[in-house]
């Protein structure tokens, strides 16, 4: 019988824990210092895009007027014609098409020009008549997101946000290694403001703020980085750790001399496949080997545009793929969650707000350990204690 383990000396386990706390201040300090700049550019950016959709809507509103409601909604075939139509001579790719997800809400569908610029096109849902569009990348929001994202710096920027991402995880994780509270629970919590060095508080501001914000920047990082770097196989790797296979992308199997079925009836048989849920956009065919793809939320996903995927093969209107919501596999579990946990969504309006504040906590972990930095940076002259 072989006997128990004895644990370790406790003078090992301090020595272990020193060494581990050493290690992560080293990597916690200088990474702070290395990305700070950038992390807050993100952070910044990334608070007001918690809430674009809201102050889209205000801002389109008063450039396009108000949707009143008036009768009945114009199909959205009709809508996709109406843009072609309007747009065909420009030699546009119409891309995508969203419904209103209200009463007081306008069509908005998406459109490539050949320079790959994206346009967003407005069409009133009662009147179908067009209200106006946009250009993407010059619009408020579109630079908003395009500085988040990118820094402005295309594939190179993106890249480049990518590894930040990354490192704020790195540096989420370090900061809560280092967190006092893990020696005295309520000290971690606690901000001496009387009586104190200024040092002493800064030193506990940013502990804080730190520990609040530590898990929600860390998963930020985490999945920012899955977007930034499809190199880095992120996704195919959460399909080989939960042993699901990746479903094949769907594909149209083009039919010699026949042209595709039309719009109207795609969209109506790919509406046949889970009748009760709500269609919140259609990705139209872009390459004859390309299906229609229509997302629909239904009555119990709480994600904003659902996570329902209905797949028809443009020529046959056969169904060629279903991902249902509701019965997603442990791999497509944990990728719809991205989105939420991203941008704050999956507690509803409070964790929104609470996200407008994790987005400036950069900023104040920025200053806070800039000046830390400063003090121990300060040597002290010979003679003075």
């Amino acid at each position: 019988m072989e006997s128990p383990q004895k644990p370790l000396p406790k003078s090992l386990t301090r020595l272990l824990s020193a060494k581990l706390r050493a290690v992560s201040f080293f990597i916690h300090r200088w990474l702070g210092l290395a990305i700070g700049i950038l992390l807050c550019i993100a952070g910044l950016t990334g608070s007001v895009l918690v809430f674009w959709h809201e102050i889209d809507h205000w801002v389109l509103a008063q450039r396009l007027g108000t949707v009143v409601p008036a009768g009945a909604i114009v199909p959205v075939a009709a809508i996709i014609e109406s843009i072609k139509t309007a747009y065909g001579k420009k030699q546009w790719n119409l891309s995508t098409v969203a419904p209103p997800q209200s009463a007081e809400e306008p069509y908005q569908a998406w459109l490539e020009t050949p320079a790959h610029h994206h346009w967003q096109v407005f069409v009133h849902p009662y009147t179908g008549q067009i209200m106006g569009d946009r250009e993407w990348e010059t619009s408020w929001v579109g630079l908003i997101y395009d500085l988040h994202y990118k820094l402005l710096a295309g594939e190179t920027g993106t890249l480049v946000m990518g590894i930040v991402a990354l490192l704020t995880l790195i540096l989420s994780l370090t900061g809560i290694v280092l967190w006092p509270g893990w020696r005295n629970f309520m000290a971690g919590f606690k901000i001496k403001w009387k009586n104190a060095h200024i040092k002493r508080t800064n030193f506990d501001i940013h502990k804080v703020s730190g520990i609040i914000t530590a898990i929600f920047l860390g998963l930020i990082g985490f999945t920012g980085f899955a977007w930034n770097v499809p190199q880095a196989k992120v996704n195919e790797a959460i399909y080989a750790v939960t042993f699901t296979p990746k479903p094949a992308a769907p594909v149209s199997k083009p039919i010699p001399g026949q042209q595709p079925l039309s719009i109207a009836e795609l969209i109506q048989r790919a509406e046949a496949v889970i009748p009760d849920a709500t269609m919140t956009y259609i990705v139209l065919p872009k390459k004859p080997d390309s299906p229609l793809i229509v997302s629909k939320r239904q009555t119990q996903e709480s994600s904003q545009w659902g996570n329902t995927r209905v797949a028809i093969d443009q020529f046959t209107g056969e169904l060629i793929q279903l991902t249902d919501g509701l019965k997603p596999t442990r791999a497509e579990a944990i990728m719809s969650q991205f989105d939420a946990v991203h941008f704050g969504t999956f507690g509803g309006l409070a964790t929104r707000i609470l996200y407008v504040f994790v987005g400036l906590a950069p900023l104040a972990l920025l200053i806070t350990g800039f000046v830390m930095w400063k003090h121990q940076r300060r040597v002290p002259k010979p003679g003075h204690s």
